[in-house]
């Protein structure tokens, strides 16, 4: 069984892909914007932009797609597209509830650390229903340095008021895996679109395949059983 922190005070994870089962979505509705203004988004191009924030993905995209690819035109229609999902409310991920009334169970505070800004993730979170269910929401809004560098972990921790050794990292993507292990706190990865690689098992203490097995081994190292 893994180690976990202890005492471990509280619980830092990331949103899109980890959370919120919103990767996927991203990914149908930036190929279908793309699609209607005449270019083709490959899957292998869009796992690049996964766990990345989007300054740097416009760039990645200007890159592979060329300077004629009207970036501005497509991300109007893929968010429009992408509102509309969470129109619905936002997916969550399997576990999700079960994970988070863990966390009440075990009295620990957490956080949400994003590479999205933050009208944008509030506004998921809000959809999801979940918004209230954490104490603390760092976004690319309140960092000069984004993932993968550690300042989004780094301002978690501080805003929480707990030091990284005691407290544990959730994050599906490579990047957010980096960005965590730099800041010092032991992660678990639980991937989704993005599969663990030998440079994430190393950074990390665990991959596990769910929120729902987070919470069993939260329990399991407190002695309790979920009931």
């Amino acid at each position: 069984m893994p180690k976990l922190p202890n005492p471990l005070d509280a619980v830092i994870c990331d949103m899109d892909g980890l959370l919120l089962d919103t990767e996927a979505a991203h990914h149908e509705t930036m190929k279908a914007a793309a699609a209607d203004l005449g270019f083709d988004l490959p899957e292998a191009l869009f796992l690049q932009t996964v766990g990345v924030h989007r300054p740097q993905n416009r760039i990645t995209l200007r890159e592979a797609l060329g300077p004629d690819f009207p970036l501005d035109a497509f991300y109007a229609d893929s968010d429009a597209r992408f509102a509309e999902i969470l129109a619905h409310g936002a997916p969550p991920r399997p576990g999700l509830s079960y994970f988070l009334d863990t966390l009440d169970r075990l009295g620990l505070r957490r956080a949400v650390v994003t590479s999205t800004g933050t009208p944008r993730a509030q506004e998921r979170l809000r959809s999801a229903g979940i918004l209230d269910r954490f104490d603390r929401i760092v976004t690319l809004s309140d960092v000069t340095r984004p993932k993968p560098a550690p300042d989004p972990y780094l301002k978690a921790l501080e805003a929480l008021g707990v030091s990284a050794e005691h407290a544990l990292a959730l994050e599906d993507s490579h990047n957010g895996v980096r960005a965590a292990a730099a800041a010092g706190l032991p992660t678990i990865m639980i991937p989704d679109l993005l599969g663990p690689t030998e440079e994430t098992r190393r950074l990390t203490i665990a991959t596990l395949g769910s929120l729902a097995d987070v919470a069993d081994l939260l329990l399991a190292g407190e002695g309790r059983t979920a009931s």
